[in-house]
């Protein structure tokens, strides 16, 4: 009698997914974690504003292809099952992700690198397309009615999840290429950010397996035995009009917001920690490592309060609460992160000193012949003197000038502060993201539920939200004199989203969908 219950085998069901599922997100995020230097690789070194410009647009170009993917693996999901659809986006994804750790450098195939690298993205983001819908409806297919938004709530956490272990294998591998720091990051920066994109396809491997070891959804294999599975899933999800309907309120209702909110509170927070206020290599993703811990529980918690409260209010609050809080957020970061005053006194101190020119610290920086460490107001600057020639717009300097930079790392107290900060972000992720797998599942039949929830989540996502580091970047670019204006972009469509929502979206809980 156990084995025919509802929740039998569900935690494997949910393991087996979720392994998948957290290692397609982590192939898809070492490109974002890495962009900076990515940007040195395969793009000309002459403008790294550009260079960087142009990286997060071949990162974002992974999530435009998305919905593309949602309709093609959607369709494939609906028509020949869940199982096999999903086993053939973790391959491809695997697949491309192990070959952008194979590409030549600009400096070797000069402009061939950033085309390989795009056309590998774009194989990414049309297998992602095709993954979340698969797993999401997989296991909500398997979970007893009244708890789908528990048990699909351990879906939502495998793409923070993903994040967490990218950042953590780059980390890792980064401090472990050499026992001198200064050589390990050389090293790192030179041939061993390849490393994080290499490793992935062991994992995939070991995905493969378990996934090989699933049975079809017991939903879908009762439309098979049934025969009434769909003929036309892409005509029946969007050329009918209730349904048609359906999925313009899932996108313009939700996943809109859900998505801007989603990329701000973590990729966003991790590009301006490291861009504008300057913090560190190691300690930008520290900070995020430790709020994506600490938050990332929350997922379940909300995915659960959905099953009693529905799935509506949970993530307008969490979108309204990020209309209010993202510029007080990112204003408080910024203060706690402004150095200019205490840098400019330090590079007084040490000019007059050791009468030497100052600039920042660049990438072309090498073997460092001194350093100490001082502390002024919250931050530990690390000064490094070193012996070579270097030429800045900002600063010409001579030959055999000696050159100071100068490292800005948070002090314990400062550091603790940015990860709280951190953690109310993605604290708002977890509001919006945790309920919507359910949310979304329960708006559509089963027949096309794959095609029908996949595209709204992925233009969602992959449009409004993935675009949302780029857009983000570029406003901080333009409008120099703000550097919170790029906040205006997720602040804007989560906005118009929960209007949207609030007026139109049902706070129902429809757990017996009609087939």
């Amino acid at each position: 009698m156990q084995q025919n219950s509802p929740t039998s085998g569900i935690w494997r069901v949910i393991g087996a997914s979720s392994v998948g599922t957290l290692i397609e997100w982590y192939d898809f995020y070492i490109f974002g974690s890495l962009a900076t230097v990515i940007a040195n690789q395969f793009f000309p070194k002459t403008n790294p504003t550009a260079a960087l410009l142009s990286t997060l647009a071949t990162f974002a170009a992974g999530f435009v292809v998305r919905p593309f993917g949602a309709l093609v693996f959607g369709r494939l999901g609906d028509l020949v099952g869940r199982k096999y659809t999903f086993l053939l986006t973790l391959i491809l994804m695997g697949g491309s992700t192990f070959a952008i750790g194979l590409v030549p450098g600009y400096d070797q195939i000069g402009f061939v690198a950033p085309i390989l690298v795009l056309v590998l993205r774009l194989i990414q983001g049309l297998a992602l397309g095709g993954e979340y819908g698969g797993a999401a409806t997989y296991v909500a297919e398997h979970a007893p009615p009244h708890r789908r938004g528990y048990f699909t709530a351990w879906i939502q956490t495998t793409a923070t999840l993903g994040l967490f272990v990218s950042l953590g294998v780059i980390l890792l591998t980064r401090h472990s290429l050499d026992s001198n720091p200064i050589e390990s990051i050389r090293k790192f920066n030179d041939w061993g950010w390849r490393i994080p994109f290499l490793i992935s396809i062991i994992l995939v491997v070991i995905s493969i397996y378990i996934r090989m070891k699933m049975n079809e959804s017991p939903l879908f294999a009762k439309l098979q035995a049934e025969g009434t599975i769909s003929v036309n899933p892409i005509k029946e999800s969007f050329g009918h009009k209730l349904n048609l309907k359906m999925v313009l309120l899932a996108l313009f209702g939700a996943t809109m917001g859900q998505g801007v909110v989603w990329y701000t509170g973590q990729f966003y927070a991790q590009s301006f920690l490291e861009n504008v206020c300057k913090i560190d290599f190691d300690q930008s993703r520290t900070i995020l490592i430790w709020a994506i811990l600490f938050a990332t529980p929350f997922f379940v918690v909300f995915g659960s309060w959905s099953d009693k409260v529905g799935r509506k209010w949970i993530m307008m609050a969490g979108m309204l609460l990020a209309v209010l809080a993202y510029r007080p957020i990112y204003g408080k970061v910024l203060a706690l992160t402004d150095t200019n005053t205490q840098q400019s006194a330090l590079v007084k101190q040490e000019l007059l000193a050791d009468k030497i020119v100052a600039i920042p610290k660049t990438r072309d920086s090498i073997v460092t012949r001194s350093s100490r460490n001082i502390l002024a107001n919250g931050f530990i600057f690390t000064v490094q003197h070193i012996d070579t020639i270097f030429y800045a717009a900002a600063l010409p300097m001579k030959a055999k000038t000696k050159v100071l930079t100068v490292e800005k790392k948070p002090d314990p107290a400062t550091y603790r502060m940015l990860i709280f900060l951190v953690f109310l972000q993605i604290l708002l992720v977890t509001m919006v993201y945790g309920p919507i797998a359910a949310f979304l599942v329960e708006l559509f039949p089963t027949k096309i539920r794959y095609t029908s929830m996949s595209l709204p989540y992925h233009i969602g996502n992959g449009i409004f939200g993935g675009l949302t580091p780029f857009i983000a970047t570029l406003l901080t670019t333009k409008y120099t004199t703000d550097k919170l204006v790029g906040l205006w972009y997720p602040i804007i469509i989560a906005a118009v989203c929960l209007v949207i929502g609030v007026l139109y979206v049902s706070n129902r809980i429809d757990p017996d969908v009609t087939d």
